[in-house]
């Protein structure tokens, strides 16, 4: 069992296609685990992933803030507590649209 404070794991920038996004990789290889990976994203006012598709699904949890994900449906909005699934081979992306930090929780499949 490891048990620590999301404060403790070091943020990242997302990289190419997302602007003023990162992320803390907070369980991972590095701590353990063989199945699954769980992320802490922080998109600033403005800010929004890559539009992109992956052969795996998301989870994800909001935390805190507004927004939208875009998919093939169009947008949807997200606010605190919403749950998003997307299935793999899906585009999508998130974007915050309001003037605090957006913060979700993103579930993700280790073995791609």
């Amino acid at each position: 069992m490891k048990v620590f404070n999301h404060r403790d794991v070091e943020a990242e920038d997302v990289g190419e296609g997302a602007f003023r996004v990162r992320v803390k990789w907070l369980i991972d290889e590095k701590v353990g685990a063989e199945n699954f990976a769980m992320r802490l994203f922080e998109v600033e006012p403005g800010g929004y992933t890559p539009c992109h598709k992956h052969p795996w699904e998301h989870e994800v949890f909001v935390l805190e803030g507004d927004g939208v994900v875009v998919g093939v449906d169009g947008e949807n909005k997200i606010t605190k507590g919403s749950v998003v699934f997307i299935p793999p081979n899906e585009k999508h992306q998130f974007r915050n649209v309001s003037d605090k930090a957006l913060k979700f929780l993103c579930l993700i499949p280790l073995r791609k």
